[in-house]
């Protein structure tokens, strides 16, 4: 029964991988928004 004990999947590689994706989606969704509120107009001569 000790052979049940063995992980059969290293999950490292795998999470280290979802945890830099997200990190970069985080990125890319905060560039966005600084990039939105940056576009507004400062004309305010009418």
């Amino acid at each position: 029964m000790n052979y049940l004990n063995l992980p059969l999947v290293s999950w490292i590689n795998g999470t280290i991988m979802i945890g830099i994706f997200a990190l970069v989606v985080v990125g890319l969704v905060a560039a966005i928004f600084l990039l939105m509120n940056s576009d507004k107009p400062k004309k305010t001569k009418e």
